[in-house]
Order: structure tokens, then sequence, then C-alpha cells
């Protein structure tokens, strides 16, 4: 899925922008643009960053073809010579971004662009496609493997996302959030994501009889036998069936079938009476699987219930976010530089107070407890200042100022890693294993307040100093 050219992919006004900047001599003006988002979907304490790896891609394949430029001159309003610039376009920006994986929050820089304004402002529309999407799958993902306590997870939902493209990047991202598996074969052959399946009811009413369906299902796949047994009558038939060519096609084999699967009905009351039939039959290590338009909620509930559930397949829930479908991020000018190479920082300043941006080019550090491991907080600051982790660090809320806590015996550690220098690709995008891996680490090191579903507690995402004046001098000048 990688190396595709995605130039075209934008919206028209950052054409019409784009244009207007080289025509008013503007284009080459180095300018400081900040992706962040303002809530955590599902009204979460934390989100996952996701896409950096497909953003890595955009970025190295950006280009315009013969047919592009004339497309362009067919509409009639950009100047021959900005569709010159265009024809010999070299990508030139600096881009900085939270690594994949990493727990993320509102207010803070997660993709940072720097560098001709006529480039940094064009690629706006393919960094929001890509985080939004894969951060928002992701960050749903995670919330159903935490509800699972341990149970295996696989994502279901390629048949029901909102596009091919939908599919296989949300199965990553669900990969990266927890899930162990996908349905999604191409997601595997390209990602290395682990695919697995087994039957669909059409498989079972393609023969005389259920029996039969799972008998010449066990004839071909003996080593991978998980039985559909909601076709019919779960009790009745689904299980018994199941059982039976256990003990008369695999156990003749030496082998062990592996599970049956839940897709309908009273799962959590189903789930008790076949582990009990299975149990009661000598097959106490088949698992019993449940899938069917589940959620975080409906997992949790499942098993407080006392369902007997070891893995769920997630669908349409999942690969949409279904009940938030949209990651709400934003990419706002930050900064510009005047002729001497000085930054002068920029704000927009609205009457919802969420929506005034922080200006200025920022890194963002989190901190940790040197004893417990865990995450105190994050701060915002300008670029150049440097935390002396021997020294204490006072955090205050950027609006309510006299909340404060000074924090000492920390670890800090800067988020941002830089991707690209002056268009070169500097970072190795680490496979995407790795990735889930150091994503299931990160969150442990959350407190389990900021971790629940209801209510969690609010994550501090602080500002320096430094930044919080400059930010009240833009905001006290605009008055």
């Amino acid at each position: 899925m990688s190396n595709k050219n995605l130039t075209m992919l934008t919206d028209f006004y950052e054409f019409t922008m784009a244009n207007g900047y080289f025509e008013k001599g503007m284009g080459n003006r180095r300018a400081y643009f900040d992706m962040f988002f303002r809530r955590v979907p599902d009204g979460g304490g934390y989100a996952v960053m996701a896409g950096v790896e497909q953003l890595v891609d955009y970025f190295k394949n950006l280009h315009f073809t013969e047919e592009d430029i004339e497309y362009l001159r067919g509409r009639g309003c950009f100047s021959e010579a900005f569709l010159d610039y265009l024809k010999d376009f070299k990508f030139e920006c600096d881009v900085w971004a939270i690594p994949e994986g990493t727990p993320i929050f509102p207010g803070e820089p997660i993709v940072t662009v720097a560098g001709p304004m006529v480039q940094a402002q064009f690629v706006e529309t393919m960094i929001l496609l890509t985080i939004n999407h894969q951060t928002l799958i992701a960050t749903k993902a995670s919330r159903i493997t935490r509800a699972a306590q341990g149970r295996t997870v696989l994502e279901f939902g390629s048949r029901r996302a909102q596009g091919y493209d939908g599919a296989v990047y949300g199965a990553r991202a669900a990969y990266i959030g927890g899930c162990q598996g996908t349905a999604c074969v191409i997601a595997d052959r390209d990602f290395r994501i682990p695919a697995g399946g087994t039957m669909a009811h059409s498989w079972v009413q393609m023969f005389d009889s259920e029996y039969e369906a799972f008998k010449a299902y066990a004839e071909i796949y003996p080593d991978n036998c998980v039985f559909l047994v909601d076709t019919y009558n779960v009790l009745k038939s689904g299980v018994p069936n199941a059982i039976r060519v256990a003990n008369e096609v695999l156990a003749p084999m030496g082998i062990r079938p592996k599970g049956i699967r839940l897709d309908s009905g009273d799962i959590a009351y189903l789930s008790i009476k076949a582990r009990e039939m299975l149990d009661e039959a000598g097959y106490s290590d088949m698992q019993i699987m449940a899938s069917n338009s589940l959620d975080e909620y409906l997992v949790r509930d499942l098993l407080s219930q006392g369902a007997q559930i070891d893995s769920f397949g997630i669908g349409e829930r999942l690969i949409t976010s279904k009940s938030e479908p949209v990651f709400g991020g934003v990419y706002k000018l930050v900064a510009v530089e005047d002729e001497k190479g000085e930054i002068i920082p920029k704000i927009k300043v609205s009457e919802n107070v969420e929506k005034i941006t922080t200006p200025h080019f920022k890194q963002a550090y989190r901190f940790f407890d040197k004893l417990t491991g865990k995450a105190l907080g994050d701060v915002l600051t300008l670029r150049d200042e440097v935390i002396n982790e021997e020294q204490p660090y006072m955090l205050f809320h950027p609006i309510h100022t006299w909340k404060k806590k000074i924090v000492t015996d920390y670890v800090v550690k800067p988020l941002q890693v830089q991707l690209f220098d002056k268009g070169e690709c500097v970072y190795e995008c680490p496979p995407v294993e790795e990735v889930r891996q150091y994503c299931h680490d990160q969150i442990e090191t959350l407190w389990e307040q900021t971790r629940r579903f209801e209510n969690p507690q609010t994550y501090y995402v602080d500002y320096s100093t430094k930044l919080w004046r400059v930010k009240n001098a833009l905001l006290e000048a605009v008055q």
C-alpha cells in the first residue's frame, strides 16, 4: 500500500492559497504548523498516535505529474509561474511527529511541519486525513482490548469499513491499539498483521447437515477447527455437532479442536451453557469466541455477567469507531520567520476558549516518576528550552494558573522525533509489531484513573513559563 502518489488528494483551497502565497512573494517564507486535537473520542482519558508510517510514505512520494499540471491549468485560476513551480516540485520541509503507539492528549502538537509556506500549507489535508483516521481506530482498539481484560481481540471489520483504505489501514491501527490479529488478508500481506478465520454461515448451509459441514471442515483443516455453532441452534445442534466431530474426526488423528464461535443470540447465556457442555465432553481446552456488533461496553458487560468467552471478534464498531467516528485533529499556523530568520509566533483567537491556538515552534515533554515509572504529565515548551532533570520543575495549569505542582525525582522525555530534514527522510519507521508492543508499554505508564472509561482523570498538559508568557502577550495584544 506504500509508494502511492497521493499528492492531489488535497482540498482545493490548499491550491488557491499556495498560488496566492506564490504570487505575493510569500511562498518561500518559512512557516510553522502544528497538528493537534481538542478532545479524546468517547470521553476517554487518552488517544493513541497512529498513521506516521503512511505519513512518511506520503511525503516521500510528493510530486506532480503532467496530468496533474494540465488539470490545474484547465481550472484557469493558477498562474503559469506557479504551475512551473509545481512541475519541478521538491519537498523541502522539516517534519516532526510523536511516534506511533504513544498515548497523546488534547492540545499538544502531535505533528509539526516547518518549511516554505506554500509547501507547509499544502500538506494539511493528507496530514489530517492520515493521522485522524488511524489515531481514531487505534484509540478505539485500545479501549476494546482493555475491556477484554487480557483476552484475545481480533479485528473483523473489513466488510463494514468506510472504503478499502479504511479496512486496510484500520486493521493496521487496530493492531497498534492492541488487537492481536485481523480477518483482513491484505493487512497480513502488507503489514504482517496476523490474519485468520475459519468459516461463515454459508459454509454450514452448503451441506445437507450441520454435522457434515463441520466434518468436512475438520477433514480439510484439522489443525484449525473453530466451528461456527449458531447457524441453526447453538445448544441443540451446534455445540453437540462440534463435539461429535471432535470425537469422530479429530480424536482419531490425535488432534484437539481449537474452539467454537458464537455470532448471535444471548452470548453470555449461550457461552456459559456451551462451556458446560464442552467441559462435560472432555474438551475444557476448546475456546469460545464471540462476535456480533460488539464494542468495549458490551465486552465489559458480557464479562461482568460471567460470560465464558476466551476471545472476541470485533467488527463494525471498531473499524468505523461507530460510537464517535471522527477524530477532530486540526492543523494550524503557529509561527513564521521574518527576513532575519527570527521566529514570530502566531495565534488564532476565538470566542470559544478551546479553539484558541498555542503559538510558537514547540516541543512536548513527558515527565515520568523515577520510582513508579508512571507518567506525571506533559509540558509544552519553546523548542529551544532545556529541562534539567536535576532541578525541581513546577507544573501549572495554563488557564487556572493557581493550580500548581512541583515535581522532583523525575525523568523527562521529548515526545516529538524528526521525520524529515529539509525534505529528506531521517526517520526509520519501526515494524508494526514493535509499535504495538511500545503502545502497550506506554499505556501502562498511565495511571488507572486516566485509563478508565467513564469520567477519567484529566491528564496534565501544561506550558512552560516562557510559552505561557508568549501566549498571554499575544492574547493581550489582540484585545
